[in-house]
């Protein structure tokens, strides 16, 4: 069956419709990502002057299922004062008084937002409120499928015990980095992504990554060269560095409002059917579940179009296996 036939299969659907739902993704794309080390890092510092030194007067929970704890209760964090902020993983913690540490995990769509003192939880989306002197901590998450989720935890130990083990990029050299993406062997878009080997990096920041390397996605972790390790190394660590600068910078003395998977200024995530800002080649995309991974086929794959699932079981041998085969049927449908 030739490509352009197959999509015959899907009633009211021709290729140039296709292709142009393709083009339009970026703009339109409904899949979300959590935030992730940069966005956390900047939740972090916006939040370390506001509530440092304070102590928390009261915790409002608009959703019984957000606390998956039961002991220490709640309760016992409410008039204790703030002693200091960590990142573990993709979770904020909160450490009080008394060595207990409130621990929140946005998921996929939970946000936070500073707003006045006693701010009410008004409508679905808010969750949770965390109230001080100077004003409220308010969890919302869109959506019905509510994921995001509290934790009590009493001491070291506790929080030890919700993280997912991940080494931290920025206290890692080359050798660590790479034993532990070798001690499986996984593609890298995995590898990057697994919270067991590496702490706080999920879809969007591994696909910039990817992309600064000039890697596949889909290269296995026990195939790279000694040049290629050093190369994902140091584009780990800058664009890390480069995307927690730049959230910083961005939120300033105001509350990070907009913390979002897709950014304009990114150079592949959220940009399918884009020019890549390095070589100008349109920006190609895998879909799968939830996540999309986008990729610059000229530069990451030397011209080789990855398969989508979403296509390539209905296509099989018709799938276009290189940019200029793609091209082609593009200029054959229209």
């Amino acid at each position: 069956m030739p490509f352009s036939a197959a999509f015959s299969l899907k009633p009211q659907h021709s290729l140039r419709n296709e292709l142009q739902g393709c083009k339009n993704a970026a703009a339109t794309c409904k899949l979300l990502t959590m935030p992730e080390l940069p966005d956390i890092a900047a939740y972090i510092s916006a939040l370390e002057p506001r509530i440092v030194s304070q102590r928390i007067k009261r915790v409002r929970l608009a959703s019984l299922f957000l606390l998956r704890t039961a002991q220490p209760p709640i309760s016992d964090v409410e008039g204790r004062v703030v002693r200091e902020l960590r990142r573990v993983g993709k979770r904020i913690a909160i450490g009080v008084e008394g060595d207990l540490w409130l621990v929140l995990h946005l998921m996929i769509a939970g946000r936070l937002h500073w707003k006045a003192p006693g701010a009410k939880l008004a409508g679905r989306r808010s969750l949770a409120a965390f109230d001080f002197s100077d004003g409220s901590l308010v969890l919302t998450e869109a959506g019905t499928k509510h994921r995001a989720s509290l934790h009590v935890l009493s001491g070291e130990e506790g929080l030890r015990s919700i993280d997912p083990g991940g080494i931290e990029i920025f206290s890692s050299d080359l050798a660590s980095f790479r034993n532990a993406l070798t001690a499986e062997n996984r593609t890298l878009k995995r590898a990057l992504t697994d919270p067991r080997i590496l702490s706080g990096i999920g879809n969007a920041y591994s696909d910039e990554i990817l992309h600064a390397a000039q890697l596949s996605p889909i290269t296995l972790t026990h195939k790279l060269k000694p040049n290629e390790w050093e190369k994902l190394f140091a584009a780990t660590t800058d664009t890390i560095r480069l995307w927690v600068d730049r959230l910083r910078a961005e939120a300033g003395a105001a509350f990070p409002e907009n913390v979002t998977a897709f950014r304009k200024d990114m150079t592949v995530h959220g940009r399918y059917g884009q020019p890549c800002p390095r070589c100008g080649e349109k920006i190609q995309r895998i879909r799968y579940a939830d996540n999309e991974t986008n990729y610059c086929a000229r530069c990451q794959t030397g011209g080789k179009v990855l398969a989508d699932r979403s296509l390539s079981r209905l296509l099989g041998s018709d799938w276009p296996r290189t940019l200029e085969e793609l091209e082609a049927l593009k200029r054959r449908d229209k």
